[in-house]
């Protein structure tokens, strides 16, 4: 059985991002129970997440390789209702060989904590499709991505 992380006490706060942004809720992403649905909340994430990978100013994007998912969490703390928008708070929280770790939290218009989620990604080689270090000007770019520190 694998081990299950538990959610924090107290969620972060949206100012403890480097990164910041937006998304709007979209009637679509509604349930029949009247609230987004729980797969949508990934799907906010990774609307933050694309945006700095993809970022024309400094992207984690490296020639010859690509990053994908290997693991998905989500923590949901509350409900999020169309219509509005989510605000996104992303950071890389872990460094590895060949693996970086995204933590993300999702905030409603009242500025309460929806959700957190980490994403673990592993840089692969396009050719072999086999995971290769990270090089180092990538990990400069994560290391400038990290959590700000609580004052």
């Amino acid at each position: 059985m694998q081990e299950q992380t538990k959610p924090h006490s107290a969620p972060p706060r949206l100012a403890d991002f480097p990164r910041r942004g937006t998304d709007t809720i979209r009637f679509a992403d509604c349930d029949p129970q009247g609230h987004v649905n729980h797969a949508k909340f990934a799907t906010y994430m990774e609307t933050s997440r694309a945006a700095i990978i993809r970022d024309p100013t400094h992207p984690l994007l490296v020639e010859g390789a690509t990053s994908v998912i290997v693991r998905l969490e989500v923590n949901y703390f509350r409900e999020l209702h169309y219509p509005g928008t989510v605000e996104i708070g992303s950071a890389v929280s872990e460094i590895g060989r060949s693996s970086f770790v995204f933590s993300h939290a999702l905030y409603r218009g009242d500025g309460q904590c929806a959700a957190t989620g980490r994403v673990t990604m592993v840089l692969i080689d396009g050719a072999t499709r086999r995971s290769r270090p990270l090089p180092p000007e990538l990990i400069e770019r994560l290391k400038a991505l990290q959590m700000m520190p609580r004052s």
